[in-house]
């Protein structure tokens, strides 16, 4: 049975620029972000290598929730895009690759906070504003 998403959960994802769902109870936020990659030579449309994911849960009586977000990044974004991050109070948790002979060169991060996720969601999209498309 598919859960309906909620207004919380919606507006989350209208600050992120996604599309809403409920995957085991928790909000996640799918968005695309648009780069022209290859890997082995190949060109790649896959939300492996090009979706943003973005998700709340465990929210407590204060409204806090525990926020997750990662996505794909190329190299020349990686340091402005960690500032503004953490300019914000948002902890990064990785960085590393996932294909070998991609091109461009892409990275992912990972970041996380506990905080009323709408906070979380402006903080997030204003940080991917500097994400080169």
């Amino acid at each position: 049975m598919k859960k309906t998403v909620g207004p919380l959960c919606q507006r989350f994802a209208t600050i992120l620029g996604g599309t809403p769902q409920i995957v085991n109870g928790v909000c996640t936020v799918t968005r695309i972000i648009p780069h022209r990659v290859t890997i082995l030579g190949r060109r790649s449309k896959s939300a492996l290598t090009l979706a943003a994911l973005f998700s709340f849960e465990s929210m407590d009586r204060k409204g806090r929730a525990l926020n997750l977000g990662e996505t794909h990044i190329l190299q020349q974004d990686v340091n402005p895009f960690i500032s503004a991050l953490r300019k914000r109070n948002i902890m990064v948790t990785a960085l590393h690759n996932h294909w070998l002979f991609d091109k461009p060169r892409m990275m992912f991060i990972h970041w996380q906070s506990v905080e009323n996720p709408i906070t979380f969601a402006r903080k997030t999209a204003e940080a991917l504003k500097l994400i080169t498309h």
